[in-house]
């Protein structure tokens, strides 16, 4: 099992998932040269890929898929609303179409659609079952309902949004109009309430936890993984976090296979 965060913020989103011999994008928000070099700086490259996931049609997530897929001809794997949001995304010559909530085989892996909530059609999280264990996918979303924490639970590796600090953004410069998207519940989750859904669903089989989407100017990547370690250490769990960055690929968790559970 092989996890990196290829780009995390607003500027740009990708996942690299690579499990069971299947290599995943979850989103492509980087341009196709720039996909490529942070590839490159893992050992990949384009022709490595099975297929892309994506989870909304917002344009640091969607940017790069036409020209990733038509080049490298790759099945994109989208909401059948998000796909309708993207007129200009061009031909897909294998386009999979599910409705959020469905799951779907993929070579021997199962993944399961399931909604969040965020100002975009209809956005989706992801969660990927293995031979090797379970992965969580939970990122541009407003808060967490029930429905994502039963989804995220019983995951060996977790990729949670941790957008903002709320001081930092209370006190930052973004417009009035702009903090209040970021805050309602449609918009970000900020370390705090990113570290209370861990705490429902963190377990003893936790590996590895990346926080995704932080902002560069209502956050900083100390703040955030000492929030989330003092959850950690409070439900007596020890998980490697893994911060991910706007302008490099994250490091990767890697480990060898396990039963699943």
């Amino acid at each position: 099992m092989r996890v990196c965060l290829l780009a995390s913020g607003s500027r740009g989103n990708s996942t690299l998932i690579e499990v069971d011999g299947c290599r995943l994008l979850i989103d492509a928000g980087l341009s196709g040269v720039e996909t490529a070099r942070r590839l490159s700086t893992i050992g990949l490259t384009g022709d490595d890929l099975d297929a892309i996931l994506v989870t909304h049609e917002h344009h640091d997530h969607v940017g790069g898929i036409g020209p990733l897929s038509r080049r490298h001809n790759l099945p994109v794997y989208i909401d059948q609303q998000t796909h309708t949001a993207l007129p200009k995304l061009g031909k897909i010559a294998d386009l999979q179409l599910f409705t959020a909530g469905d799951s779907f085989l993929l070579r021997n892996l199962e993944i399961t659609s399931f909604s969040t909530t965020h100002d975009a059609v209809n956005p989706v999280g992801f969660t990927i079952l293995s031979s090797e264990g379970k992965i969580g996918f939970a990122t541009d979303l407003g808060f967490s309902t029930r429905l994502v924490a039963s989804q995220l639970q019983k995951c060996r590796v977790l990729i949670l949004e941790a957008n903002h600090d709320e001081q930092m953004l209370q006190d930052g410069s973004y417009s009035w109009e702009l903090k209040q998207r970021i805050r309602s519940r449609h918009g970000h989750l900020s370390n705090n309430e990113s570290s209370l859904l861990l705490e429902n669903i963190c377990w003893p089989g936790l590996e590895a936890l990346f926080l995704a989407h932080l902002s560069e100017e209502n956050n900083c990547p100390d703040l955030a993984a000492e929030t989330f370690r003092k959850t950690l250490t409070a439900g007596g769990h020890s998980a490697e976090i893994i911060i991910g960055h706007q302008n490099h690929a994250s490091f990767c968790f890697e480990s060898h296979p396990v039963m699943a559970c």
